[in-house]
């Protein structure tokens, strides 16, 4: 009679700890979403390194241009199309 009681508790328990395994690992906020979570914050770790070396690039051309003519008129030429005094501009017509 002890020894059936022990052998039924003892499978209770084996049964509970497998479910709370499976809980642990499948559930809600458990292994499987927590990996997710990691990738998903590895990648915006990816995105804020570019988005900061994006903001580097941005705050030199902003002081470049604050201070340097060339590179002013460099960027007035290539993005706005401004020439200088006494040039002409060819068009060619390629066929």
């Amino acid at each position: 009679m002890v020894n059936l009681k022990q052998n039924i508790l003892l499978s209770f328990a084996i049964l509970a700890l497998f479910s709370l395994s499976v809980l642990i690992i499948f559930g809600d906020k458990g292994l499987a979403d927590l990996n997710l979570l990691k990738k998903s914050r590895d990648g915006l770790t990816e995105q804020n390194e570019a988005l900061t070396q994006e903001n580097i690039s941005l705050y030199r051309s902003i002081e470049r241009l604050k201070s340097d003519p060339v590179f002013i008129e460099n960027v007035a030429r290539e993005e706005l199309g401004v020439i200088g005094k006494n040039e002409i501009i060819f068009k060619v017509v390629q066929k």
